[in-house]
């Protein structure tokens, strides 16, 4: 999403993180890389601009160039203006007392405008416990009440539309239906334009009035770059905006637009549309997207994503089995679904912190997925659960029935087998009782999120684990750090009863 900004930006930082190697000189040369990264990701110039003076009157205002770990100090300091600058404070919707709650949304054509009508109708639906009615104002596009009515139909969300009238007065009608089927929220789809035009905005300001809407969200394509930011002031100049939404950020976009955006019209991101389900519509998290733009990370909302598609009590069983030495196919083909439902390993990796410079996401093959899962759903539930008994015969015919080869299901169990392999030496640590006392209470074995020290060994055992994969048996250090493992466990164990 970000690569275009998040690569530059890694690789100038990088160079000001060296130890010893920071002076105002250097500083002042790295701050000039940086407005040139931003501006080439379509960052507005005046963001780009106060944003990097910013950086430079704060690093020199607490004297950073003395600090022990100076670079890290400039890191620190772009990632708290870059929260500042898209922070926004409250709730993302008004909502109104003794009448249904409007919600308008207004953009140019082939912004995603009624697509995201229906994401933020299920949004409001689902997480805000609302009953929202669609409205089909849009009657310059063609097909455009179409695509909503088909939309409300495979979310089971209402829509409301009428042939013969204004704009304007469907929206009053359609808020008259909400009083009196009890309906709680309406959300206005309106027309759009290719371009900013006097008959656009006059017919906005006319569906305003004529319902007074009590959120007004202005909704931009982010592929656009630097258009995206003049339409949004455009609009805000006639329009009052409570807010933006962001679509297609899943798409091939610089981000300069997430960033500019909020300094130029002065109303904040809201949301941001990660894809074409309506469950890919995200609130906006500033500390998140800041975090993400400097190739930190997400992982607050990579596990909401897998809140959303992981059953806990199936967990909780994986982990029983794989304790126990049990994990089967069955459980990897679970687990492999789980991914493709949070989006696939691309959108998995995006969120992922720490990835080496210049790795492309992009450069994942998804198909390995479908071959991987094909070849799994290929084997009988007997064969999931026993490999062993896969011969020749029975790999060629889950081959034929997988449209892979004997090589590909060959290559599967090689890894499969490696991963059981890799689990049970962990286990022999005594690591997965330890974590999966601190994750999972239902086990029996304690409860609360580990400690920093607990993760430290975790990521100590799990490090030598890796690399003693395929070898012959442990070390007398492993066994003895083994020994050590199992005794604090133990000892834990005794304290907690």
């Amino acid at each position: 999403m970000f690569e275009a900004l998040t690569t530059p930006l890694r690789r100038i930082l990088s160079g000001l993180s060296r130890p010893g190697t920071l002076t105002e000189a250097n500083m002042e040369e790295g701050l000039g890389q940086i407005r040139g990264a931003l501006l080439e990701a379509d960052v507005h110039f005046r963001v780009a601009t106060d944003l990097v003076d910013r950086v430079r009157a704060k690093a020199l205002g607490t004297q950073v160039l003395k600090s022990v770990d100076a670079g890290q100090m400039i890191v620190k300091i772009f990632h708290d203006e870059l929260v500042a600058l898209l922070s926004a404070e409250g709730e993302a919707f008004t909502w109104a007392q003794g009448r249904p709650t409007v919600v308008l949304l207004a953009g140019l054509q082939g912004s995603g405008k009624t697509t995201t009508a229906a994401k933020l109708a299920v949004h409001l639906r689902d997480k805000w416990k609302r009953t929202p009615l669609l409205v089909a104002a849009d009657l310059q596009r063609p097909a455009a009440v179409d695509q909503l009515r088909v939309l409300g139909a495979a979310n089971d969300v209402p829509v409301f539309h009428a042939t013969g009238l204004t704009p304007e007065e469907v929206a009053r009608q359609a808020l008259a239906e909400a009083k009196r089927t009890g309906r709680d929220t309406v959300l206005v789809d309106t027309a759009g334009r290719l371009h900013v035009d006097q008959e656009l905005m006059d017919e906005l300001v006319r569906v305003r009035a004529a319902v007074s809407p009590d959120t007004t969200f202005f909704v931009c394509d982010a592929m656009t770059g630097q258009d995206a930011v003049r339409s949004a002031q455009a609009f805000v100049e006639r329009l009052p905006l409570d807010g933006v939404i962001l679509t297609k950020l899943d798409g091939d976009t610089r981000g300069g637009a997430a960033l500019s955006v909020r300094h130029v019209t002065g109303a904040p991101v809201r949301f941001v549309g990660m894809g074409e389900k309506v469950a890919d519509l995200q609130p906006f998290h500033a500390d998140r997207m800041a975090g993400r733009v400097l190739g930190m990370g997400d992982v607050v909302s990579l596990v909401e994503q897998a809140q959303g598609v992981i059953d806990e009590q199936a967990a909780q069983e994986q982990v029983e089995r794989m304790l126990q030495d049990r994990f089967t196919l069955e459980d990897f083909l679970g687990q492999l679904q789980a991914v493709r439902k949070m989006g696939g390993m691309k959108k998995l990796v995006s969120h992922m912190p720490g990835l080496p410079e210049g790795f492309d996401a992009d450069s994942l093959d998804e198909k390995k997925l479908d071959h991987t899962q094909a070849v799994v759903l290929s084997m009988t539930p007997q064969e999931r659960r026993r490999p062993e008994l896969l011969d020749m015969s029975r790999k060629r015919r889950i081959a034929r029935g997988s449209g892979t080869s004997v090589p590909v299901v060959n290559e599967l169990l090689k890894q499969f087998d490696g991963m059981r392999k890799m689990m049970n030496q962990v286990k022999q640590g005594g690591l997965l009782s330890r974590l999966a006392g601190k994750f999972m209470p239902g086990l029996g074995l304690g409860g609360g999120m580990p400690s920093a020290e607990d993760m430290a060994d975790a990521q100590r055992a799990l490090a030598g684990a890796g690399a003693r994969a395929g070898a012959r048996g442990p070390s007398k250090d492993d066994l003895r750090r083994q020994k050590k493992l199992e005794r604090q466990r133990k000892k834990q164990a005794r304290r907690r009863h």
